[in-house]
């Protein structure tokens, strides 16, 4: 494999070549977890004691960073440094890291360990920017982060209580909606000017449904076709099953809120809803279906067991024998506990098909592609039971498209998969301007939002008052989201998007060569997954490739380090006087940034016309919105 000069040093090392580009800026969380009194602890332990604590404590909090996908950045002392986000996102970077310092604390945390010792600790989180050397990412990987994240993350760990988690501003907004917070004073910092705002994560948030927050523009078309799903379920008494695809921030769950909004009954029969949000790594894996529970039932999280038990009773009566009706209870009460078991599953599910049986009955899942299998498994045996025994039971479930999208057995006719486009400029231009009112940041941000009305929301709710005569950055939200779906992508892959930002529109696989100093054969490959999941887009054999939209190139170009960009520039300009320059070694990231022009496929957007047509915003034409699937 022929290996780049791009950023490698002469003794550069054999795992770099996996890494066209083995250096990244990346938006990362970094945890910091330490002994309280490690000192005192340690003096007064015989030296073979202390070596027993440190490793069944740095065991235990290292098997709770894999379980998060984190990665060991190092051990200090007794402190223990973890990175996330390093080589992969998912967009939810944060709220592993938090996650992981909840289960930490709750594990290990004044509990006494087979050495004997019993041990308090304090963990502190922080998101920000860092480099982070891809190919030493890995554990135990010292020097793989360099940025000021690391030091905040380390004060933050010096800051907390005892038995805490202490979050910065960053990890606090990347999380508002997944974790529960307490506020506390803002904390004085070595090394800091002035006092720094931090939060103790008090723990997961129950999930709480979405979809309700954007104005409903443009998806008459989807919601119709939704709506005739249920329609001929119930005419027809008979199961079917839906799954509603699209991007994140397309409008999965806004298109299912309004779907369970309007279609309350058909022909005057009332259809009876119960629906579920699921959250990224739950901590149960039926946690989706005791949501479905809890809203069906009207049971509250916060409900006493009084409470719970009367309630399921009351949703039970209707659908199950008094015979079998306290031990359907029982069971019941158990799956919205930690301690369900396979039984209690199927219960419910018992319980739903005699209630589709009475009444039809939408079950729907949002973001079933976050789930545990066993939440797949039990919508697919839900609707083979369902349509087993003909009854009127509809299941909608939304996810990403990379997802794979295991459609269940059963008849052809009754299955479907429902693909939600960007919305259109006009449809676009209505949104923003219902989020901002007539103003000319409209117009400046059609290409950025992409059709997209999770993005409009994010840059409305982000403000452009500083940036009106430029291009406002890119919200938080709407990075976290374009990184998850730039880091699908493997090593080659991310760098030929990066490296076609720097290129502009209409670059190929040889100009990419030419850049990275690489045979522009095993290019062409990076190329077509990154156009297949969308990253790209394939003009013409003499157009060549481009980003398919602004927010993506902006993100991927900031990506690159100073010294890189400067390199490729240089590159540029050589080969305009010579289609084959020699290959350039740069040493290190050592060498002095250049007054650096932003390429004109971030300024600008890909295209000229992508400032007044999203790329991927037409739907496709003359195809129906809905499609059997067999």
């Amino acid at each position: 494999m022929h290996v780049s000069t791009v950023t490698q040093p002469a003794a550069a090392t054999g795992g770099a070549r996996l890494w066209p580009v083995p250096e990244e800026r990346r938006t990362v969380s970094v945890l910091f977890v330490d002994i309280v009194g490690s000192t005192a602890l340690v003096d007064r332990l015989d030296p073979e004691d202390v070596r027993a604590l440190q490793q069944e404590y740095f065991g235990a909090v290292a098997a709770v960073l894999r379980r998060w996908n984190g990665v060991v950045e190092k051990f200090v002392g007794d402190a223990v440094m973890a990175l996330f986000g390093g080589v992969e996102s998912d967009g939810f970077d944060a709220y592993r890291a938090v996650g992981a310092g909840l289960e930490i604390q709750r594990v290990l945390d004044g509990r006494r360990l087979d050495c004997g010792t019993v041990v308090r600790l304090r963990v502190g989180v922080a998101t920000g920017e860092a480099v982070v050397d891809l190919a030493a990412a890995r554990d135990a990987g010292h020097g793989a982060v360099s940025g000021a994240v690391v030091t905040l993350a380390a004060r933050l760990q010096e800051h907390a209580p005892r038995g805490t988690v202490i979050v910065c501003a960053a990890t606090r907004r990347a999380t508002a909606d997944l974790i529960g917070y307490r506020d506390l004073p803002p904390a004085s910092m070595a090394g800091k000017p002035a006092p720094v705002p931090v939060w103790r994560a008090a723990g997961v948030a129950p999930a709480r449904p979405t979809g309700g927050e954007t104005p409903f523009i443009g998806r008459r078309r989807e919601l119709a076709a939704l709506r005739d799903q249920v329609v001929r379920a119930v005419r027809d008494g008979a199961a079917r099953w839906v799954s509603v695809v699209g991007p994140d921030g397309v409008g999965r769950s806004r298109l299912l809120a309004e779907l369970a909004r309007t279609v309350r009954q058909v022909d005057g029969m009332p259809v009876r809803w119960c629906g579920a949000q699921c959250p990224p790594y739950p901590d149960v894996p039926t946690a989706p279906l005791a949501a479905l529970l809890r809203d069906h039932a009207g049971v509250r999280v916060d409900d006493d067991p009084a409470t719970v038990r009367h309630r399921l009773l009351a949703a039970c009566v209707p659908a199950v024998p008094a015979g079998r009706l306290s031990a359907t209870v029982t069971a019941l009460g158990t799956l919205l506990g930690a301690d369900a078991d396979v039984g209690a599953a199927e219960r419910w599910r018992e319980v739903l098909l005699a209630l589709a049986g009475r009444t039809p009955l939408v079950v729907a899942v949002d973001d079933v592609d976050r789930a545990a299998p066993e939440v797949g498994r039990f919508l697919h045996e839900l609707f083979a039971a369902a349509t087993a025994r003909a009854v009127p039971l509809v299941v909608v479930v939304t996810h990403r498209p990379e997802w794979g999208d295991l459609l269940p057995l059963g008849p052809a006719d009754r299955r479907h998969r429902l693909t939600v486009p960007p919305l259109g400029t006009v449809d676009t231009g209505r949104l923003l301007r219902h989020l901002l009112g007539e103003t000319a940041t409209v117009t400046r941000l059609l290409p950025l939002v992409a059709g997209l009305p999770g993005r409009a929301r994010a840059y409305a709710e982000h403000g452009d008052d500083d940036h009106a005569a430029g291009e406002p950055p890119v919200p938080e939200a709407v990075r976290r989201s374009v990184a998850a779906r730039l880091d699908l992508l493997d090593g080659v892959g991310r760098a030929v998007v990066m490296a076609g930002t720097v290129l502009g529109a209409g670059f190929t696989a040889e100009r990419l060569g030419r850049l990275l100093d690489r045979d522009p054969e095993p290019l062409r490959a990076a190329l077509r997954v990154a156009a297949e999941r969308g990253l790209l887009v394939w003009r013409s054999a003499r157009n060549g490739y481009e980003v398919t939209d602004q927010a993506l190139a902006r993100v991927a170009y900031e990506r690159l380090p100073r010294a890189v960009r400067a390199e490729f520039r240089r590159r540029l300009a050589t080969a305009r006087h010579d289609e084959s320059p020699r290959p350039v070694r740069l040493v290190g990231a050592t060498a002095p940034p250049a007054p650096e022009p932003v390429p004109a496929a971030v300024a600008a957007g890909t295209t000229g016309r992508a400032r007044t047509r999203p790329a991927a915003s037409a739907p496709p034409a003359a195809a129906p919105p809905l499609a059997a699937s067999a």
